[in-house]
């Protein structure tokens, strides 16, 4: 059996696209652009990256981008009154904060102080409470691309097991909620987790995102299963998945490439909430 390749980047042009067309729709009904506002501290070269990725997704999908770049130096107070001063202005839609800020901030406090309804990253006490009860949200935009990748594969896992490995806040905890409001049957793995084998090689779905490189081999993934790889590990320029791909493709039935697989979905969706979160404050 050889995989077959899930195309993040093809996905993430449909959405986008689906975006766009909306994005287009708002300023014939409202009168003005949709606006994104990103706000970074500091010089950290991934962030910047990230960012710039973002601003050129915003200029292809019709949506303004506000851009606040701050120094390193700038104090928890000063990034504070100047999320409150988006969230008031009525030209911006959506806003999110860079992380990771600087070790001197603490993230959860600013991330707080990010109203919910223009956040656009999902990471708000609000919008994650939102999600446990199910409710409809600003999800976290990396688990809703990997739930827009499993839906590519046409495969109902309702009643499947679902196995996510990491718990983050960000990653592997929203997509196990996710993952069970489609009705499939979810394990949460981690970092601390004992015999991981017995639980990844029984799962129909795996979901890759303990940030390691290349630690899941084909002999630990059950045939024919659903393979997302989380995974960013940057080695000497060179970007590696969660996943030894190699092994892991002569297993599985349908896979996602690093890259190309689940990091276009996260800007994707980011634009997507963008756009439902100014269509919601109407």
């Amino acid at each position: 059996m050889t995989a077959e390749i899930i195309d993040g980047k093809k996905i993430a042009a449909q959405v986008k696209s689906a975006a766009a067309q909306k994005a287009v729709m708002y300023r014939q009904l409202y009168g003005r652009q949709i606006g994104l506002a990103v706000i970074l501290v500091g010089s950290d070269p991934a962030s910047e990256i990230y960012v710039r990725n973002k601003k050129i997704a915003c200029e292809q999908c019709n949506i303004a981008a506000f851009e606040y770049n701050l120094p390193a130096e700038t104090s928890q107070d000063e990034i504070i009154e100047l999320i409150e001063k988006i969230n008031a202005d009525k030209n911006i839609d959506g806003l999110l904060v860079q992380l990771p800020l600087p070790k001197n901030i603490d993230e959860k406090a600013v991330l707080s102080h990010v109203s919910p309804q223009k956040d656009v990253d999902g990471f708000h006490a609000v919008n994650a409470g939102n999600l446990v009860l199910g409710n409809d949200c600003l999800a976290a935009c990396t688990p809703s691309g990997i739930m827009r990748l499993i839906d590519s594969t046409g495969v109902d896992i309702t009643g499947k097991h679902a196995v996510v490995v990491g718990r983050s806040n960000i990653v592997g905890k929203p997509a196990a909620l996710m993952l069970l409001k489609r009705n499939a049957t979810v394990t949460v793995c981690h970092s601390k987790t004992k015999e991981l084998t017995r639980y990844t090689s029984d799962a129909d779905v795996l979901v890759a995102a303990i940030g390691k490189k290349e630690f899941f081999t084909g002999d630990m993934i059950k045939p024919g299963a659903i393979v997302i790889d989380v995974g960013m590990n940057r080695e000497n320029g060179k970007l590696y998945g969660d996943v030894h791909f190699p092994s892991a493709v002569q297993v599985a039935s349908y896979i996602t490439p690093v890259p190309g697989g689940v990091g276009p979905m996260t800007v994707a969706m980011l634009i997507e909430n963008t756009v439902k979160a100014a269509y919601r404050a109407k």
